[in-house]
């Protein structure tokens, strides 16, 4: 907000500190009672050319020449300053921002994304597809020109994300998780440290831009570092290594012709009459034609192509592979009306 402002409140300042220096000169140079010194200088500022309270010394005059210069020099900047507020929506965007501010303060166990560059719009554009609560912290304002859209749809908070205040007014302490895809790693580190001290129990998710610096990343408390520089290498040379892994994998990210969804189910998601129950008895491939790729075991972790007599339970976690209808199919029989995904 201080940001939006910065220039409006400048020019009151300006504008307090002219009275303040006119009404001491006044009352130094001339002798003039605090009331007398205040209507000689509201009569100097405002140059209407009422009389003087008694003739001035040359002191004064000297004093008053220089005074109504800089008054004049400080009225055009007051004058471009307001008008700028009132005529290129400055006001406007202010009232923007304490209205989408309230939103924010309204927010409970959002996902925060820091700057709006390269990674972080498609980290954006991945979390509403998928509906989850998101705001993006982005310190430049000429961003919000750039993607006008973006802008509209999505809750933008102003701010440089290194400064403690800003993570807090974003509600770090009631966010689950936060995204830092910076391009400067010194900062990601310090988001990181910063965000792990406020909220210890948030997942945090870096980015970096070489193996140094994960390590750094990984002592200052994220949970998971991305590197999307190596991601970019190993994948162009797997198109020649592996041409039609890439191409499955481009399935599951929406990129290619087909569509495939790869979608997770927590055990305390699914409907009372099918927790406890083997992956045999559920039939899930049969029933909504949905195929269960993988299971998160409490105790073992992540089991790929799991065996059919192993049982949902607490804690577990289904991890399913399927097309878009397929998804939603399982999601009307087995779960308790959960949002559905956005393909």
């Amino acid at each position: 907000m201080f940001f939006q402002l910065r220039r409006l409140i400048l020019a009151f300042l300006l504008m307090t500190l002219s009275l303040v220096v006119g009404i001491t000169g006044y009352m130094i140079i001339e002798g003039y009672s605090v009331l007398d010194a205040f209507y000689m200088t509201v009569v100097t500022i405002s140059t209407v050319g009422y009389r003087e309270v008694k003739p001035l010394t040359e002191n004064g005059k000297l004093f008053t020449s220089f005074y109504i210069i800089y008054n004049l020099i400080f009225f055009a900047f007051l004058v471009s300053t307001v008008a700028k507020y009132i005529f290129e929506g400055e006001l406007n965007k202010i009232y923007n921002i304490i209205m989408k501010g309230r939103e924010v303060s309204k927010l409970r166990g959002h996902i925060i994304v820091c700057g709006y560059g390269r990674n972080g719009r498609r980290a954006a554009l991945e979390l509403k597809n998928s509906r989850k609560k998101f705001l993006i912290i982005e310190n430049d304002d000429h961003v919000l020109e750039r993607f006008p859209d973006a802008a509209k749809e999505y809750n933008f908070f102003m701010g440089d994300a290194t400064q403690d205040e800003v993570l807090i007014d974003a509600g770090i302490k009631r966010a689950t998780t936060i995204i830092t895809t910076l391009p400067s790693d010194s900062e990601n580190v310090f988001i990181t440290l910063t965000a792990r001290t406020m909220n210890p129990d948030i997942k945090i998710i870096s980015r970096a831009s070489d193996e140094k610096v994960e390590k750094k990343l990984i002592r200052a408390g994220a949970n998971h570092v991305v590197m999307p520089d190596a991601l970019g290498g190993y994948h162009m040379a797997h198109i020649v290594t592996k041409p039609f892994i890439v191409e499955f994998v481009e399935m599951l990210s929406g990129f290619g012709e087909s569509k495939y969804l790869l979608d997770e189910v927590n055990y305390l998601h699914v409907k009372q009459e099918y927790r406890d129950k083997s992956l045999s008895e559920l039939d899930i491939r049969k029933n909504t034609g949905a195929t269960v790729f993988g299971f998160k075991d409490a105790k073992k972790g992540i089991i790929f192509n799991p065996d059919p007599r192993i049982k949902f339970s607490h804690d577990d976690i289904l991890i399913l592979l399927g097309d878009e209808h397929s998804i939603r199919e399982f999601k009307r029989i087995y779960t308790r009306h959960l949002k559905l995904p956005q393909a």
